[in-house]
């Protein structure tokens, strides 16, 4: 028996991905599949009584936007939270905060988001100090837009028992001031997580990035309602940017679950594939818990399989591993937060059980461990299909550029994490980086051009998820003086990062990342042809309508 068509979309200028098949005018979707791609004429003439029909308008159809770098619930919870990015100065910061900690009395915790290193003025350290003369009496903190470092006031320090300072583990810490008493200043998970737990959420929503750990003692009936909700409520938000796929870079059993019953329960509008967090102080045993994921968790839109660590830090705070000193900190090299032996085992311990390994790398030597890493998982091993990758390379040194493809690695970059991308403000020569090093800094073009495979995101919440504004990073971005060089991507090249080749990185190209009969039905519909959209204007455009799993979940009723 032939069934007709659920959906029609007509009207459109497809990109489809398919090579066979690159443009096109109309698709047909039948339950969870497309099922025809055609002209708008032929596909017209499959309609049947109860099939919709969705006017495209000529304009661009693609597949949907896989985000293959957010923190899912981090960036669900952070939708509530007082955002603070682009804000600058002490009178700013006070208004802002003073005026959300009214509309919120019983919150635990006032936290902002998106702070900027530099939110009290160029040079100007956020002390807690600083911040206790805008919130003394309550628990305040604020996140840097990478989300590496927290600065509290004097309240959430004592009642996060670290005012006076506490043990770390390696790669975190606890700034003490001049008076031996913490400075406010809170670099790296290992020491903001006693605060964040102060919140709303008890630092739930960031347990699978702090400590790749379940709550304990575990979530309440009442916090796992509160908790499924607020993922809902974010990837719902999600859907609105004609997101169809999420690679969530922070997990855990608890959100994995999470995200099954919201599938079970018909509510899930986004796939999402979570990974298993390895800790630099974990023991190697605990690869296990990523086999038992991978086991539990393998559905169409709930799935595991991969394996994240952290190499080092960020750039901003001096804690990215770099392979020569700061020059404006020339006693440092930032933090190793895996030592290389240890790391090389989780490597070929992960990789001989089949697991995909996802690595922060930032700095320069970061990314060169993290290569060696996977070089010595395929001497042990032997080579196979891995597809491991590298999240970030921010800094790359030019004789690991080849190593990259050689290795059958991954580059996952972030356009807005770039100066270029026009959301941050460029390094100047001499603090973060040396004028020799900003060639290839963020290098997206040569790393393109060197063979390796590159897939783009946001990481959400550290930027917006909105896809159409890392695009337009991408390809239009901002024109940065020498010694800075165009890393500028093509519209296609970049359009493809974002949906073809980052279904390819999870091993779903065969069903995912292309408008083509059989595959799944994940489709955006722009409000615009984004190829005859000026440079210029691309941030601007936006989805209309998103179809994921053959169902609309956001634009068309």
């Amino acid at each position: 028996m032939t069934h007709t068509p659920d959906i029609l979309i007509l009207n459109g200028a497809l990109t489809t991905f398919d090579p066979g098949n690159p443009h096109a005018e109309a698709l047909a979707i039948t339950g969870r599949h497309i099922s025809a791609v055609g002209s708008t004429v032929d596909i017209r003439a499959l309609a049947g009584p109860g099939t919709k029909i969705i006017d495209a308008g000529g304009n661009t159809v693609l597949p949907g936007f896989i985000d293959s770098h957010v923190h899912m619930f981090g960036g669900a919870a952070e939708l509530d939270m007082l955002d603070l990015l682009g804000l600058r100065g002490f009178d700013a910061l006070q208004e802002a905060t003073r005026e959300y900690a009214a509309g919120r009395p019983d919150d635990p915790l006032i936290m902002g988001v998106s702070a900027d290193y530099d939110i009290l003025g160029a040079g100007v350290a956020t002390t807690r100090q600083a911040l206790d003369k805008i919130l003394p009496d309550r628990p305040m903190a604020l996140m840097s837009s990478d989300h590496h470092t927290v600065w509290a006031n004097s309240a959430a320090l004592e009642k996060a028992g670290i005012l006076a300072g506490g043990m770390v583990p390696v790669g975190s810490e606890i700034v003490i001031g001049e008076d031996g008493l913490a400075s406010g200043q809170l670099n790296e998970t290992g020491a903001f997580g006693p605060v964040i737990k102060l919140s709303l959420l008890g630092g739930r929503d960031l347990l699978g990035y702090v400590t790749g750990a379940d709550p304990e003692p575990p979530a309440t009936a009442k916090e796992r309602a509160l908790d499924k909700e607020v993922i809902l409520r974010g990837l719902n938000h999600c859907a609105q940017y004609g997101i169809t796929g999420l690679h969530n870079m922070d997990g855990n059993f608890y959100q994995l679950e999470l995200l099954a019953e919201l599938e079970s329960e018909g509510r899930l509008p986004v796939r999402v594939q979570s990974p298993m967090h390895l800790k630099n102080f974990d023991p190697l045993e605990r690869l296990e818990e990523a086999d038992e994921m991978r086991r539990q968790f393998c559905s169409d839109k709930v799935w595991s399989g991969r394996v994240k660590m952290f190499m080092d830090g960020v750039l901003d705070s001096y804690t990215a591993l770099v392979l020569e000193p700061y020059p404006g900190k020339p006693d440092s090299t930032g933090d190793a937060v895996f030592e290389a032996g240890h790391f090389n085992q989780a490597c070929i311990r992960a990789d001989a059980m089949g697991l995909q390994i996802s690595v922060h790398a930032i700095g320069d030597a970061a990314v060169r461990r993290t290569l060696d890493g996977y070089a010595a998982a395929r001497l042990a091993n032997g080579p196979r299909d891995s597809r491991h990758r590298i999240e970030h390379i921010e800094m790359l040194h030019p004789d690991d550029l080849p190593r990259i493809s050689e290795l059958g690695a991954v580059a996952s970059l972030q356009p807005l994490h770039s100066p270029a991308g026009g959301l941050f403000d460029p390094y100047e020569a001499g603090y973060i980086l040396t004028a020799d090093q900003i060639p290839m800094a963020f290098a997206w073009r040569k790393i393109r051009e060197s063979g390796a495979r590159v897939c783009f995101s946001t990481d959400w919440p550290v930027v917006p998820v909105d896809v159409m504004a890392s695009v337009a990073g991408a390809v239009h971005g901002a024109r940065l003086p020498a010694p800075w060089v165009d890393n500028r991507q093509s519209l296609m090249e970049t359009l493809a990062s974002y949906t073809r080749d980052n279904a390819w990185v999870e091993f779903n190209e065969h069903r995912k990342g292309a408008l083509k009969p059989g595959y799944l039905a994940d489709v955006a519909i722009m409000d615009a042809d984004l190829f005859r959209t000026e440079p210029e204007n691309l941030a601007r455009t936006r989805a209309r309508t998103t179809i994921c799993d053959g169902a609309v979940t956001y634009g068309e009723d």
